[in-house]
């Protein structure tokens, strides 16, 4: 399993509203191109900033690599958003 988590500065966001309109369609294009579970995890309180978290479960590492590494292109190139940190995570069976 792996997991990725997004921290993200929102652009001319006012309101928690207007944030939602913007973190809501990152995760379901996650959700969607990807089949990974992904939800915002942090942040709820504040305008600007948000918390994107993933999770992917394969039994090919490769894969497994290879799918966060397209999601984190997709976080990193939406232009509503600046990416100020990408926390990555692979866990074993012992975790």
């Amino acid at each position: 399993m792996g997991t990725l988590s997004f921290d993200l500065l929102l652009g001319d966001v006012r309101s928690l509203k207007e944030k939602r309109s913007v973190v809501r369609p990152i995760v379901a294009e996650l959700q969607r191109k990807y089949a990974v579970s992904a939800a915002e995890v942090d942040h709820m309180d504040l305008h600007r900033r948000a918390v994107v978290g993933l999770a992917l479960v394969s039994g090919d590492a490769g894969h497994l690599s290879e799918v966060l590494d397209r999601c984190e292109r997709l976080v990193a190139a939406r232009p509503e958003v600046e990416l100020l940190s990408v926390r990555r995570r692979f866990h074993g069976e012992d975790d």
